[in-house]
């Protein structure tokens, strides 16, 4: 965001005093834990990064500023903390909340599927119901065994193919991605989980850089958000890469080149899984004579679709 665009500061904030003297005067963990939530919920902020309230958000970040896990005993919370330590907290605290920046972006690290991921600027922050299918191992479609061979599709962090990886040890990924800086990071993540031997990233633009290949499984959170979503977006989306999330008026400008595309990179019996999220009612729109599986998920999401081969090839003609 543009200094511009900051958000006036609420008049009780105290953020209005200067980082060391609010530092000062949060000597333990949970002073500033208490601290920070009176913050946001003065600030109003948007919780669509991995917490839903003032609450989580101000536990993960103090937790995280000081570098202690999410799980820690809370006899901790009577710790004092270094002025440096403090003053890290008062400052995570300010850009969240004058430039509203995401909180894994100020840490450099979100959690998804369970697994830690190096997230900045360059990447969406992973937050895809999609984690719920690979902590089940894809078992719904791959009830036997599972795929050989799966395509992370506009990977951005790698997240979605990198922790089906961890979680299906037999299986090789490929990451794909038209950015390269996006690329940059996912193999930063290759190489913090040590995954180099089975996870192997390249530049794709859709399916362009992968002629030859075959796939039994195609996951793909690909940009989806249609162009009245993405304008009228919370301001903390605003920090992240516009080319991960907009795809056109209605938001299937990617998702259409995957449905025409796709059964080339699918063996026959493999699977298309892909995220559209609100974009899922222009989909059906677009496409009302094909019987999209819409999954369902226990922790929240909408939007995610499945196709088989097969569908693919019976609705060839409707997706050119």
């Amino acid at each position: 965001m543009s200094p511009a665009a900051c958000p006036t500061l609420h008049s009780d904030s105290t953020l209005a005093l200067a980082d060391a003297e609010l530092a000062a005067e949060l000597p333990r963990l949970r002073d500033c834990i208490r601290w920070v939530t009176s913050e946001f919920h003065l600030a109003g902020l948007h919780y669509g990064h991995g917490t839903a309230s003032a609450w989580d958000e101000a536990v993960a970040l103090t937790l995280g500023a000081v570098h202690l896990p999410w799980d820690i005993d809370p006899a901790v919370l009577d710790a004092r903390l270094l002025p440096m330590e403090r003053a890290r907290v008062v400052a995570f605290a300010r850009a969240r909340i004058t430039q509203r920046q995401p909180l894994a972006y100020l840490l450099g690290e979100a959690f998804f599927a369970g697994v830690a991921f190096n997230v900045d600027e360059r990447v969406l922050i992973p937050r895809s119901p999609i984690a719920e299918l690979i902590e089940d191992g894809f078992g719904a479609w791959f009830a036997d065994e599972p795929p050989a061979r799966v395509l992370d599709l506009c990977t951005g962090s790698g997240c979605i193919g990198i922790a089906t990886a961890l979680h299906l040890p037999t299986c090789e990924v490929t990451l794909a991605d038209l950015s390269q800086e996006a690329l940059a990071v996912a193999r930063e993540n290759i190489t913090r989980h040590d995954v180099g031997e089975r996870v192997r990233a390249i530049e794709s633009d859709v399916f362009d850089g992968l002629s030859g290949q075959r796939f039994e499984l195609i996951v793909s959170n690909p940009p989806y958000v249609d162009e009245r979503d993405l304008a009228t977006m919370p301001a903390e989306f605003r920090h992240e890469p516009a080319l991960a999330l907009g795809a056109g008026s209605d938001g299937l400008d990617i998702v259409r080149r995957m449905l025409r595309e796709a059964r080339e990179y699918l063996t026959d019996d493999g699977w298309l899984i892909v995220e559209v999220g609100n974009s899922d009612r222009h989909l059906e729109a677009a496409f009302p004579e094909v019987a999209f599986m819409w999954l369902e998920f226990e922790r929240g999401g909408q939007g995610v679709f499945a196709l088989s081969a097969a569908e693919l090839d019976a609705h060839a003609a409707s997706f050119e």
